[in-house]
């Protein structure tokens, strides 16, 4: 077994594991005052913005994030499939969405996922690639999907509807979709190891930015508000990394950067 693949087969750490629901409050509880008071005045240019939910989650679960964007300036939805199964009938679905929403507002759709949402989201973006504007990933495990780890459902989603694995499925799965992505994880995820959820390469359209945090709280954890905001001013052929806005954020809150 090389070394990459025995760090992919390592789940997170127990202590991160255990206080997943109790650091996810937390950030919670840190959500509404920053989204009233650092980004209220803001105004985006109104693009429409998709977002997915993540593994037995509802729309429910991204109002929150949802508001928060709305109150940036852009044209918000949810992904309207009810709780989220993990089948791969979504992907259809999905895709269906995202031309719908084209045909409405004749502009490209930035793409949000959480967790396994951020999966569908980078499958979609590879199907249409001349409609997605951008996609942001919460945490979520597109590389390693066979392997036995705390991510196992993957493999399922993938072989339960089929009665067996789809090659192209996933040998496709951890390749990057050919638009801008920001890939954001959390060494302190305590659901999934957040080695799985980079993009294996970074060049001038694809970037890994590593916050502080639970899984269950990345929706609303100021740290990933402040790069949601940040790249959803940007396309393609404005497209710059995203950086902290000082030496203290950098150390504190983007400790990869």
């Amino acid at each position: 077994m090389n070394t990459q693949t025995k760090t992919y087969t390592e789940k997170p750490k127990f202590i991160w594991a255990i206080t997943e629901g109790s650091r996810a409050l937390f950030e919670l509880a840190s959500f509404l005052p920053y989204s009233v008071s650092r980004y209220y005045h803001k105004k985006g240019d109104g693009h429409p913005v998709l977002i997915i939910p993540g593994f037995m989650a509802t729309d429910t679960s991204t109002v929150p994030l949802r508001s928060f964007i709305l109150k940036l300036g852009y044209q918000v939805y949810g992904w309207g499939a009810g709780r989220n199964y993990a089948s791969q009938e979504y992907l259809d679905l999905l895709t269906q969405k995202i031309d719908h929403l084209y045909d409405k507002h004749g502009e490209e759709i930035s793409i949000i996922g959480w967790s396994l949402g951020g999966v569908f989201a980078r499958q979609i973006a590879k199907a249409r690639s001349n409609k997605v504007r951008q996609v942001i990933t919460l945490g979520s495990p597109f590389k390693g999907v066979t392997i036995s780890n705390n991510a196992k459902w993957m493999y399922d989603f993938i072989t339960r509807d089929t009665g067996g694995a789809d090659p192209e499925l996933l040998e496709d799965i951890p390749h990057p979709a050919p638009v801008p992505t920001t890939a954001i994880y959390s060494k302190e995820d305590g659901v999934v190891p957040w080695q799985l959820c980079m993009e294996e390469v970074e060049n001038a359209i694809h970037q890994n930015v590593q916050v502080r945090g639970s899984h269950l709280g990345l929706g609303v954890n100021p740290s990933v508000l402040n790069i949601i905001a940040d790249r959803l001013m940007y396309r393609e052929e404005n497209w710059q990394p995203f950086e902290p806005n000082n030496l203290m954020e950098d150390w504190f809150l983007y400790p990869s950067l």
